[in-house]
């Protein structure tokens, strides 16, 4: 530890002159040591030259600096509760979508019921009293096992350590900040290729929810097999479950309804296992109740809500690029 105690020198100022980026690349040419262990050689105190105002300007500068920190800083305040306004937003904007009171109903649009039973001549409608909340008309509460042609975890793979060609959808493929990507994929043993099934190499449009891991599980994303690059096909390792609708259900509507607070928190609820390790069993996705608006509702639904997510996405780019701007200077 080295104290310096300056003389006729304002002491904020040789502060923030410490912190600068000259000083921390000229002070580079003063460490001693091997890497990992280097130490700041007192030259850098006695031998370094600095360029040193009167004391007056030290102290404007140090107010000027000071200024402009304040103002930082109450920018990247805005910024946290910007995001978090936005945040809260959108979740009220896929509640409002789930509720059937983000865009208005359609007399003339075919009711969900007809839909259904196209699907499954024999789907027969529950008693609606014990679903969770009341819905349009033209709607119609079912399970989501009634609207899937698979549904289903993934299974658990041979991985190869050579072999780049067959990627595997993997927790970590979801990505946290929204959207999938196969950069940090395994990839399959070549030789296990005929274990999977047709059915279980993704399609665009397939609802993907992380089935295990702690702060992971529940995380739900949209595939799009624009994300496949080089690759043919992709398959889900076993934790991660597919929610693979029939083409007469929009997949970005199921997509929203999983997102949903509402849905989020009825998986948080329902997941087994202890503390460390948390798991989504397929039943629970399978059972669980869906409000089903007629196909041609789920998409002005979906329109409306890239729409409305669109304009809260600018804003919040817009806000970034004056903050970056700000803190330029």
């Amino acid at each position: 530890m080295v104290i310096l105690r300056p003389i006729n020198i304002y002491a904020k100022f040789y502060l923030y002159l410490f912190k600068s980026q000259w000083y921390i690349d000229e002070g580079t040419k003063y460490f001693k040591g091997v890497v990992g262990q280097q130490r700041v050689h007192k030259g850098i105190f006695t031998d370094l030259h600095i360029p040193l105002p009167p004391l007056v300007e030290q102290q404007r500068i140090v107010t000027e600096i000071e200024k402009w920190f304040a103002l930082i800083d109450q920018i990247e305040q805005g910024k946290v509760n910007l995001q978090t306004t936005i945040k809260q937003i959108k979740s009220k904007i896929l509640d409002l979508a789930i509720h059937g009171k983000l865009v208005p109903q359609d007399p003339n649009d075919e009711p969900s019921i007809e839909l259904l039973q196209r699907i499954n001549p024999d789907f027969t409608p529950c008693d609606n009293g014990h679903y969770p909340f009341d819905v349009p008309n033209e709607w119609k509460w079912c399970k989501m096992n009634d609207l899937c042609s698979f549904l289903s975890r993934g299974k658990s793979p041979k991985y190869s350590e050579d072999d780049k060609t067959y990627p595997v959808f993997a927790q970590k493929c979801n990505l946290k900040e929204g959207g999938i990507s196969l950069e940090q994929a395994k990839f399959l043993d070549p030789s296990t290729i005929n274990k999977w099934d047709s059915k279980y190499k993704l399609q665009t449009g397939d609802v993907l929810v992380n089935s295990t891991g702690t702060g992971t599980v529940g995380r739900t994303r949209l595939f799009d097999e624009s994300c496949l690059g080089k690759y043919p096909f992709v398959v889900p390792d076993s934790h991660v479950s597919v929610v693979r609708t029939y083409e007469e259900i929009n997949s970005e509507y199921v997509f929203a309804y999983m997102s949903s607070q509402l849905i989020q928190q009825y998986i948080e609820d329902n997941l087994a296992g202890s503390t460390n390790q948390k798991e989504l069993y397929i039943g629970v996705l399978e059972n669980l109740y869906f409000p089903l608006p007629p196909i041609k509702e789920q998409q002005r639904i979906v329109q409306k809500i890239e729409k409305l997510f669109s304009i809260l996405d600018n804003i919040q780019n817009a806000f970034r690029s004056v903050f970056v701007y700000t803190s330029k200077g």
